[in-house]
């Protein structure tokens, strides 16, 4: 996949993992990497950035696989910024994709 077009959907795929359940770091990188390849290199200042934006919360758990893990948890503020980046996103690809479909019917 084009680096740009992963970089510009990258926040909105960590968001919306994050919408209806807590996850910790690598949980993440595992869930965006189904959509994306994406390694922790790339995740971890993400969640860095979100959390200092107010978008997550963190909280440390315990775990019986190893240390204890951060867990991300979006914030009500977070929310209503996925909604934001998935409306934008959906105009944004409706918009590419009838472009596309006008210059394809054109050869």
């Amino acid at each position: 996949m084009n680096a740009q077009f992963k970089k510009g959907v990258l926040e909105l795929i960590v968001l919306k993992s994050v919408i209806y359940q807590d996850m910790y770091g690598y949980e993440l990188v595992e869930e965006v990497s189904k959509v994306v390849d994406v390694n922790e290199g790339t995740i971890y200042p993400l969640l860095k950035r979100l959390t200092n934006e107010h978008y997550f919360e963190t909280y440390i758990k315990e775990s019986t696989e190893g240390p204890p893990r951060k867990y991300y948890h979006i914030t009500a503020t977070g929310v209503l910024y996925e909604e934001q980046l998935e409306q934008e996103w959906k105009e944004f690809s409706e918009c590419v994709s009838g472009f596309l479909e006008k210059r394809n019917q054109r050869t």
